[in-house]
């Protein structure tokens, strides 16, 4: 499993973390998805078939792209 940690931007309250694990953990391989709104960041422990990119590209499309 790998864990990585993203900075996104256009988090600014509850609702847009609750979007965001809901949709994260739709994706197949995705454990475990915690958030810090203050610090604006998600981190999500993986493992295949998913990868960083599908990560990041699922955040874009859902809105909050990772910086």
């Amino acid at each position: 499993m790998d864990t990585i940690s993203l900075k996104i931007p256009n988090i600014s309250c509850g609702h847009c973390i609750h979007t965001i694990k809901m949709e994260l953990m739709e994706m197949e391989g995705v454990t475990e998805v915690t958030a810090d709104l203050a610090a604006k960041q998600v981190n999500v422990v993986y493992s295949p078939p998913a990868n960083e990119e599908m990560i990041k590209n699922l955040l874009k499309e859902i809105n909050y792209p990772a910086e």
